[in-house]
């Protein structure tokens, strides 16, 4: 069958593609690997991920999407048009059967980063492109009633944004976001690494430490795990045993910025949904909802019960492929669609 409507989480560390009435049929990194002597592409996706930090110096990995938004046009259009080929194939958009595309974009971007996306979506191979708030999608595809007057709270953490909205009657009420979130922790991570132990480790060792032994909060049963880096005063390799206490006591800062971004929410909040939300509770969805307790941390801070939304990071690219399965509902109170 050919592929109509597709649903993009255009994301800074991952893009995810839902088919309507399909789901998730492709999830990878949002990596590019370039040769820097001819501007060519060599890899794009999990080929470009297991480049990084392995590269030879005329070869550069990068992220095109930069905190949620686009930072390299030519590269990002590249990126959707591989990634829209490889669900659509390269077949049907020959013969022009181009699809509609709902693409989520973070809140408080601006006029110029929405025109960025959508440009970048139409020269990628897309009929339409329907730009969509990234709560919005998130609140959609994690099945919570938006389109009833009671409020609904989603808290989206994500690689290079953490968003948290107020979703009722098919539009988002008060939202708020910050450029923090799953990046910074592993950046906090190597940081405290190389200022407690003179080591350094790569981006890569940095998630995986998060990954495997991160915490939101202190765990009852400590978790350790080897670490391998380079020595920064001797320069040669070593290997130290990382707690999973230190690890939460390396994060806590990017975790701070992301219960103010709540906190922020919830003092704009209407009083009567604020007490519709102290009875539903917050849903939370994107990569960093997957770091363990973050739920109980932000129950701890604001006071407000919080779960992890059933597959998190699913949740935005679902969202938006459900957007086109309403559009014409939806256009009423999102004029921008």
């Amino acid at each position: 069958m050919f592929v109509r409507q597709i649903g993009i989480d255009l994301g800074t560390v991952n893009v995810l593609v839902a088919v309507s009435r399909r789901g998730i049929v492709l999830q990878e990194p949002s990596l590019v690997a370039m040769a820097l002597s001819d501007q060519r592409l060599v890899a794009l996706g999990e080929e470009a991920k297991a480049m990084l930090g392995r590269t030879p110096e005329n070869i550069e990995v990068m992220r095109p999407m930069r905190d949620g938004v686009i930072a390299d046009y030519m590269i990002t259009e590249a990126m959707l048009r591989y990634f829209i080929t490889k669900v659509c194939g390269r077949f049907q958009l020959l013969f022009g059967v181009k699809p509609d595309i709902s693409i989520s974009i973070p809140v408080g971007v601006t006029s110029v980063e929405e025109r960025a996306v959508h440009d970048a979506a139409i020269a990628a191979g897309g009929r339409t492109a329907h730009l969509v708030p990234e709560p919005f999608a998130a609140a959609l595809g994690a099945g919570l009633p938006v389109h009833t007057p009671t409020g609904n709270m989603v808290v989206d953490i994500g690689g290079g944004a953490s968003e948290a909205a107020v979703v009722s009657m098919n539009g988002m009420v008060v939202s708020h976001a910050v450029r923090i979130a799953g990046l910074k922790m592993d950046e906090a991570i190597s940081t405290y690494i190389r200022k407690k132990y003179n080591l350094m480790i790569g981006e890569q060792t940095a998630e995986d430490i998060k990954i495997q032994i991160g915490s939101a909060l202190p765990m009852e049963e400590e978790m350790s795990l080897e670490v391998r880096g380079r020595d920064q005063v001797a320069g040669l390799p070593r290997t130290i045993r990382v707690s999973s206490g230190e690890v939460t006591e390396a994060i806590a800062e990017p975790l701070q910025a992301i219960s103010g971004v709540v906190r922020a929410v919830l003092e704009n909040t209407a009083p009567e949904l604020a007490s519709d939300i102290i009875d539903r509770g917050m849903v939370m969805v994107g990569g960093g909802a997957l770091l363990r307790n973050i739920d109980r941390f932000l129950t701890k801070e604001t006071g407000v019960p919080c779960y992890v939304a059933e597959n998190p990071m699913a949740c935005v690219a679902l969202g938006a492929a459900r957007v086109l399965e309403q559009l014409d509902m939806l256009k009423k109170s999102m004029p921008q669609l």
